[in-house]
């Protein structure tokens, strides 16, 4: 009986300190990137999905990493080995975390890194799917902030292009600020981000 619970105790001992290490390495990569090393932050989430393949938040982050470096890229070749490696990550936090509204909205912000690059291109191959994931995203989660703020700013820019009504998206907008307020995220490490961006976007929005 002794030996069982030895055994039992030795395997809770080993996650624990397992889901230690995950917490420090995800505490040390925010930190990395809040300093400004962005480079070194993307590497050590790499090394945590590494050894931690069940856990969807490293490769989601080395996703948003590489979308953001993604935005002012002109060199086709960097911008698609750094969109490649995105879609890389986020195909491995969506198997480990199916239908994820988070999830989605790093997919459609990554397909939206394609159409800003060259709308000629690739609005008329992604501009649809963006629509849809958010679409699917917002029934799931109509009260995530990322979800309503991310659709809403599509939206705006799709009706902007097109001439059309922008009031609506506006609103969204405004909503999407308030449900930053009160949003609480999951864990520690959980998204969190979009925020400023809302209040930009709703404060200059017409």
């Amino acid at each position: 009986m002794k030996k069982v619970l030895l055994i039992a105790f030795t395997l809770v001992l080993v996650g624990v300190q397992a889901q230690t290490q995950f917490e420090k390495g995800m505490t040390k990569a925010f930190s990395l990137w809040e300093s400004g090393d962005m480079n070194a932050a993307e590497q050590l989430f790499e090394r945590i999905a590494k050894a931690e393949p069940n856990e969807w938040l490293p490769n989601y982050y080395v996703a948003q990493i590489n979308s953001l470096k993604s935005w002012e890229e002109k060199d086709v070749n960097v911008l698609t080995a750094q969109l490649d490696k995105a879609q890389k990550y986020i195909d491995a936090a969506k198997s480990i975390s199916p239908d994820n509204p988070e999830i989605m909205v790093m997919q459609a912000h990554i397909y939206t890194n394609w159409v800003a690059f060259d709308g000629a291109t690739y609005g008329m191959k992604y501009g649809g799917v963006v629509a849809g994931i958010y679409e699917k995203a917002f029934a799931l989660a109509p009260k995530n902030p990322r979800v309503v703020f991310s659709r809403a700013e599509w939206g705006l820019g799709s009706a902007r292009y097109f001439g059309t009504d922008t009031a609506p998206y506006c609103e969204a907008m405004k909503e999407a600020v308030e449900l930053f307020d009160t949003f609480e995220p999951e864990t520690p490490f959980s998204p969190n981000w979009g925020k400023e961006r809302a209040q930009q976007v709703a404060t200059e929005c017409k």
